[in-house]
């Protein structure tokens, strides 16, 4: 998917992008760095900017559960999000030399990669 013309990049103060907004009906609708809404319903301009700057992005950062093509959910990290894709690599924990599978899900992410804590079943990772 490209991203809507009607989604607005927002950025926080020192120009970090932290997500977009899009105008729906009389509100607006705030989207995360990986394409999710932020809020069930159209907010206010003012609201959606200070959710989104309150929201940051350290959830980038976060362990995520990937389900692969097998069905397996494996344990992975962000490595790049971005509107063309979003790139992740299996979870090495800080081993920078160890080898790791590399996988591209597409933006906005879909119901393939979850947060680690709402995987529906068992998460693999040859790392632990």
């Amino acid at each position: 998917m490209t991203l809507p013309e009607t989604w607005i990049a927002h950025r926080r103060e020192d120009r970090e992008p932290v997500g977009w907004i899009e105008p729906v009906g009389d509100g607006f609708v705030p989207y995360d760095l990986l394409g999710r809404p932020r809020s069930p319903e159209p907010i206010d301009w003012l609201a959606a900017e200070e959710l989104l700057e309150a929201l940051g992005i350290g959830y980038l950062a976060d362990a995520y559960a990937l389900r692969t093509e097998s069905g397996e959910w494996i344990r992975v990290r962000i490595v790049e999000a971005s509107a063309t894709g979003i790139g992740v690599k299996e979870d090495d924990f800080g081993d920078i030399g160890a080898p790791v599978s590399a996988y591209r899900v597409p933006f906005p992410i879909d119901d393939r990669l979850v947060p680690l804590a709402a995987a529906p079943g068992p998460v693999r990772s040859r790392f632990l």
